[in-house]
């Protein structure tokens, strides 16, 4: 499998950790091996050198010159439908589920589990009806 994630200028990254942990930002420079200038104009991150460590790459790449201006970055943000496209990915939803399976009360897990229990034993009877049928052939 050949890699396709490269750190670039328009590169959209997922910050992992740190104070803007669950947020996207573009990387608009390249400081060192190390750090990139980051900007996040829509998702509310200013810019910043941020360390690669923090950041995973995702997919999406913006057209935006070296060292783009927040305005620019904004407007080619907006253009590339970065928020929407993000939000429809799996990754996205994902940890919108475990962020969601974290907030849950004691009674949600309990509702949680009554429910899967109840799922699998409608499968389990299914498959026992169809075992018999296949049987009779």
């Amino acid at each position: 499998m050949v890699f396709k994630r490269f750190v670039e200028i328009g590169r959209v990254a997922y910050v992992s950790f740190g104070p803007h942990a669950g947020k996207l930002v573009a990387i608009v420079d390249v400081i060192d091996q190390n750090r990139a200038l980051v900007d996040g104009p829509c998702t509310g991150v200013k810019r910043q050198a941020m360390p690669f460590k923090c950041m995973q790459l995702t997919d999406y790449v913006i057209k935006v010159p070296h060292s783009a201006r927040q305005k620019f970055v904004r407007r080619a943000w907006e253009k590339a439908q970065v928020n929407e496209k993000w939000s429809e990915s799996s990754w996205a939803k994902k940890i919108e589920a475990r962020q969601k399976r974290a907030k849950m009360s004691d009674f949600d897990r309990y509702k949680v589990m009554k429910a899967k229990r109840m799922r699998n034993k409608i499968i389990k009877h299914e498959v026992k009806k169809l075992q018999k049928e296949a049987a009779k052939k």
